[in-house]
């Protein structure tokens, strides 16, 4: 077979596929789900090794022919054992962007990369013996025939149509796969690493054209801008909680809704979050009863972008995934290091490459992130599809926090309230909050896992006060995005006690509204604000509390305690806003404050809603501008300096924490060393829901619930 050029060829892929397979199941964590996936990452390697592989037939000369077919597998090769060598030590697939950046990418590496290589990497190129040794023992002898120029494109066709047949069944699996980015771990796992590859050099091409093309004179437009919209803070604010540690804890999917929600089941009332609900009415919390969720096709990585540096996700794509690793930010940590000499983490469950979070939060200024890789080992028992359920994250993250120097920054993102809503199926001593009944299972288990999410809350409270972090730290919570999607909130409707056949796009556009608390211990003037905002203002409101004045920064957020703010919320879909007057919405337009839909406005309405829509779509241009042009690699502030990410490795992590307090030695005032150099881990105890409920089936926790 090998006689031929075509055998050649295909002996070639069929080696690379079977090296692709063993990488596939050895080396790389592919987070593979169910036999669909299976058979994608049976089949991904095949369409775009054989194009590649096909291109040489096109060439007559044998000689030639012989050389580039080498030199195209010798670089297949190369790209996949760079990325499992990468992938040993990052968790993550090397993207066009990291290659081009070598330098940054590499820190953290060691001394050599020699020490990263594994004897039995040593199967990535025993083929290469095999072929050198049958061509010097002439045990295969070259093809001189030129290969017939329509069979090299039969090649290339059937190529490109196993590429267009991978892609839709990539595209069934996970729709948007390549508009949404998601995770550089779902794209291999569904098309490949050269495909990848591929994707990840377009993405690094666009971004870069558009950056070429932004100057500094743009960014003299945005500090205009910045400067007429800013919202000074007030005084009785200002600083209230200065040089305190920050804990954002991160709510995933969870809804304004669920706050003081009890669901109907079994004949009795179940409150869903009791001690969120506590939270948001204590003395000692600033709520928010109209903020809205901002996010678009990034979804929660809009979020994070939007909480982290008061600038927009993308209209088109996820602000992490294509500019995330690259661009320059001037975000909360790194304004925090700098201004007050904070320290932060990141705690997560799910995997590091998600959303590209290993790259950005490095651009962020975050010293470490602690990802799935960091915790218990996952199982069935303990996890679902997106990560460690969050009673795990959270005790497993005390080895780490407790270390971390004060004051601290420090990001807490759950997983377990995330569609579909079935992080409980393995774990029965979590089950037992009942279901709702709907006829739609999304719905029915969301109320389920958010009540699991509010007891994993509650215990982490209680570990904070437990080791001394509570009364000198101020707590924020917040809710990312939707939990329950437009297409099903028919289906939600008989629960809010609404009716299904009058539901309208005002109800939707109300359904956007998601939590957001400043919860700050030992303050007794706390109350729920009817401010409208959005996750845009979240950063200038969080900086004012803790004393530092953001009128030189490029925030496009409003601080929502001042009396300056606009209350203009943009969505990110362009026309889409909401007031406390008017709300815009999927192309209808009504009045807030009754939900009737303003169909043929007067001359005076209809330029009050030309002058919002106006004010909500320069909000949106503007942080586009500064995303896609990166536009804040021109900017200059004597306060602020941009990071250099190359400092930051997110290897040997605890290492480096323990490293830290040997260095201070006395002056470390990590929790682990105010207490002795002994760790606070036993402090953390959440009890499950059966322990809860062993006395009382029937009832609720609300009873046992209340905010500190």
């Amino acid at each position: 077979m090998m006689n031929s050029r075509l055998g050649f060829v295909l002996t070639l892929l069929l080696f690379y596929w079977l090296k692709n397979l063993w990488a596939y199941n050895i080396d790389f964590s592919l987070d593979v789900g169910n036999l669909y996936q299976i058979f994608l990452t049976v089949i991904n390697p095949l369409p775009i090794a054989l194009l590649v592989l096909g291109l040489p037939l096109y060439i007559t000369n044998t000689k030639a022919f012989y050389t580039v077919e080498f030199a195209v597998y010798i670089i297949l090769n190369f790209l996949l054992l760079a990325n499992v060598i990468y992938f040993s030590e990052f968790t993550d697939f090397i993207t066009v962007s990291t290659m081009l950046a070598s330098g940054s990418a590499s820190a953290g590496l060691g001394d050599s990369a020699l020490n990263l290589l594994k004897p039995g990497y040593i199967i990535y190129i025993l083929d290469f013996f095999f072929l050198i040794y049958i061509f010097v023992r002439k045990k295969v002898n070259t093809d001189s025939r030129p290969f017939n120029k329509r069979a090299a494109f039969a090649v290339t066709a059937l190529s490109g149509l196993f590429f267009s047949i991978n892609l839709f069944m990539a595209e069934v699996d996970r729709p948007q796969l390549l508009t949404r980015g998601f995770s550089n771990t779902y794209l291999v796992r569904a098309i490949g690493l050269p495909a990848f590859t591929v994707y990840s050099a377009n993405q690094t091409y666009q971004a870069q054209k558009e950056r070429s093309e932004a100057t500094a004179e743009k960014l003299a437009e945005v500090e205009t801008y910045v400067s007429d919209h800013y919202a000074k803070p007030d005084a009785k604010y200002f600083g209230i909680a200065k040089n305190r540690n920050v804990i954002v804890i991160h709510l995933e999917s969870f809804q304004q809704f669920l706050i003081d929600y009890k669901l109907n089941a079994d004949g009795s009332e179940h409150e869903v979050t009791p001690f969120i609900n506590s939270l948001y009415h204590s003395q000692s919390t600033i709520s928010f009863s109209n903020f809205f969720h901002q996010v678009k096709a990034g979804k929660t990585s809009d979020a994070e972008t939007m909480m982290e540096t008061s600038l927009f996700g993308l209209n088109t794509g996820s602000y992490m995934v294509n500019y995330g690793g690259d661009n320059t930010a001037y975000a909360a940590p790194s304004i925090l290091a700098q201004k007050d000499n904070y320290s932060s983490a990141v705690f997560h469950g799910n995997v590091g490459s998600f959303w590209n979070r290993n790259n950005t939060y490095k651009q962020w200024g975050y010293n470490y992130f602690f990802d799935s890789a960091s915790f218990s080992e996952q199982t069935k028992s303990n996890s679902f599809q997106y990560g460690l359920n969050d009673k795990y994250m959270f005790a497993d993250s005390i080895t780490y926090l407790e270390q971390l120097q004060q004051p601290f920054y420090a990001k807490y993102i759950t997983v377990s309230n995330h569609y579909p809503y079935t992080s409980l199926s393995g774990e029965a001593d979590e089950e037992g909050f009942p279901l709702a009944d709907t006829g739609d299972e999304t719905i029915n288990g969301y109320f389920a896992t958010a009540n699991y999410l509010d007891a994993s809350v509650e215990a982490f409270f209680k570990y904070l006060q437990a080791a001394g972090i509570y009364d000198n730290s101020i707590i924020v919570l917040y809710g990312d995005h939707y939990g329950i999607s437009n297409s099903r909130n028919t289906s939600l409707a008989s629960l809010l006690g609404k009716d299904p056949e009058t539901w309208t796009e005002y109800d939707n556009a109300m359904l956007q509204r998601v939590p957001y608390m400043i919860h700050i211990p030992g303050y007794s003037q706390g109350f729920i604000s009817d401010t409208y905002g959005g996750e845009i203002d979240s950063l200038p409101t969080l900086l004012h509390l803790l004393g530092i004045d953001t009128s030189q920064y490029i925030q496009l957020g409003q601080d929502l305690l001042s009396p300056d703010n606009d209350q203009i919320v943009a969505l990110r879909t362009s026309g889409y806003y909401i007031t406390p007057e008017y709300t815009s919405y999927s192309g209808r337009t009504y009045f807030t404050q009754s939900g009737e839909e303003i169909t043929n406005p007067d001359e005076e309405t209809e330029a009050k809603l030309k002058e919002i829509r106006e004010v909500a779509s320069m909000q949106l241009s503007i942080s586009d501008a500064i995303q896609t042009g990166d536009l804040l690699r021109f900017y200059n502030n004597e306060d602020l300096k941009p990071m250099d990410s190359s400092k930051i490795a997110y290897t040997d992590q605890l290492k480096q924490l323990e490293s830290t307090a040997k260095d201070l030695g006395q002056k470390s005032n990590s929790i682990f060393s105010q207490n002795g150099n002994k760790t606070t881990q036993d402090l953390f105890q959440a009890p499950s829901y059966a322990e809860l409920h062993d006395t009382s089936p029937s009832s609720s926790s609300s009873s046992s619930s209340s905010a500190p």
